[in-house]
């Protein structure tokens, strides 16, 4: 059964076609990566999914129900979750209020002041349970603008999952961070991905060839192959148009 489908979806800018005519099947309970030389689509195709712009062709179904053209509000109440390539919280606030503004915004909630939230018991509880599973207990109280990079990244994570979203889209969960942060993003990635689909856009081949079930491959606007991580590492077309020769033949060896 399929969380994520996309058929002959079309989007261009102008004269200029970004997305021709992509199919795509995202497998319920999965961990699709979205990979693809810069330029291919892919975060178009992000904002298409999400709602952020409108196709102008095909359809996009999520859990069998057309959401092509929805605006992102009504996406995340259908159980679909979004991160960002910059993060996108709330500076001046502290980690725990910017969890509770995202899990009262996807339940639907409107608390009128901040002040009141730490008197929502089922609200606090939920909050208290992304801070355990973040690993930023001890940072609740801190103002998100005095985060490290990684903790902010970790922290719009968290965001993304604070409405419960069947169906995660993560853009480049691990972009600039060290070795050390990044497997603390994956350990991360593994534990919110358990129970859900997720589809993420990631151009750290260690962390795509090391979480993803499946791989699917962007060049100019199509799908050019989606198949296992062993399969798509050797693709003649993946090696040509996203790693280059060189860097095809050398991950080929670390197979």
């Amino acid at each position: 059964m399929n969380a994520l489908e996309l058929r002959g979806v079309r989007k261009s800018f102008g004269l200029t076609e970004i997305i021709r005519g992509t199919d795509l099947h995202v497998r319920e309970g999965e961990r699709l990566a979205l990979i693809g030389p810069n330029g291919a689509g892919k975060s178009t195709l992000f904002s298409l999914i999400s709602g952020q712009i409108a196709p102008d062709a095909g359809s996009i179904r999520l859990h069998g129900i057309e959401v092509a053209g929805l605006p992102p509000y009504e996406l995340a109440r259908a159980g679909l979750g979004r991160s960002f390539q910059v993060s996108n919280l709330f500076g001046s606030l502290s980690v725990r209020e910017n969890l509770s503004i995202a899990a009262m915004w996807a339940q639907g909630q409107r608390l009128g002041l901040l002040s009141r939230l730490t008197h929502h018991r089922p609200l606090a509880a939920q909050v208290d349970g992304l801070l355990d599973l973040l690993e930023l207990g001890t940072r609740e109280r801190a103002p998100v603008r005095d985060l490290s990079y990684a903790e902010q990244r970790l922290l719009e994570i968290g965001m993304t999952v604070a409405g419960n979203p069947h169906c995660v889209l993560l853009d480049e969960p691990t972009a600039g961070m060290s070795r050390a942060e990044t497997q603390r993003v994956i350990s991360l990635v593994r534990r919110i991905s358990e129970g859900r689909t997720l589809l993420m856009i990631e151009h750290d081949m260690n962390v795509v060839f090391g979480l993803a079930d499946r791989i699917a491959v962007l060049v100019y606007g199509q799908v050019v192959t989606v198949d296992t991580p062993e399969v798509v590492r050797r693709h003649p077309e993946v090696r040509a148009a996203y790693f280059g020769q060189h860097q095809a033949q050398e991950a080929a060896g670390h197979a």
